[in-house]
């Protein structure tokens, strides 16, 4: 029969772990199924607490070179408001998948998780280059912590049929089914299994 399971503390993420005999751990309720799923589904949507701490760690690290990059943009705009900013705020969100420090990848990548919040916002990420960048991002990503915004943003946005068939077509499933897991974020492993799934289903 199968090893006993015992159910322990949440980790320091707050995922639930179930520890096997043996030592070997699983995410609760594993990633099929309806709990599964659900799980995905809670894992890889957008944080707003996530996404304030990763905007607070990059203007502590850099944060005279945003006051003059952002004067008068997003740092001044209430987060309620952010999906209906122009494009003017996308194009500079879409500008930090380019900068060389992942803070500022991530960063960029969390913006657009957070404007992608219809379908139409989804296919202007699109159509702005922004799609294409956050699977260069993933793609060439070197950390974890990247990866994981990376393929939040890409959840995002293929909420929508049209934006999920450009990833598809771009080579999205290749390109997150070879991006490693990580012991550290559940995160990671859900969101990938969300994509695949879609990308999946496209195809039937």
């Amino acid at each position: 029969g199968a090893a006993p399971v015992a159910a322990e503390a949440c980790s320091g993420r707050g995922i639930p772990i179930l520890r096997r005999a043996g030592g070997a751990e699983v995410a609760a309720g594993g990633w099929s199924g309806g709990s599964g799923t659900r799980l995905c589904r809670r894992l890889c949507t957008y944080n707003e607490r996530d996404d304030r701490a990763l905007e607070e760690e990059v203007e502590k690290k850099f944060g005279w070179i945003l006051k003059i990059f952002f004067i008068g943009t997003a740092g001044l705009v209430g987060w309620q408001f952010f999906p209906y900013m122009g494009d003017n705020l996308l194009q500079q969100s879409i500008t930090l998948l380019h900068v060389k420090d992942p803070l500022f990848k991530r960063m960029g990548a969390s913006r657009l998780a957070r404007f992608a919040v219809d379908d139409e916002r989804r296919m202007k990420v699109v159509e702005m280059g922004g799609a294409q960048e956050i699977l260069n991002v993933l793609e060439g990503a070197k950390d974890d912590k990247t990866r994981k915004e990376a393929l939040k943003a890409l959840v995002a946005l293929a909420k929508s049929d049209k934006a999920a068939g450009f990833l598809d077509k771009a080579g999205a499933y290749a390109i997150v089914s070879s991006t490693p897991n990580s012991p550290e974020y559940a995160e990671i492993e859900a969101c990938k299994t969300s994509l695949l799934k879609t990308f999946d289903q496209l195809k039937s």
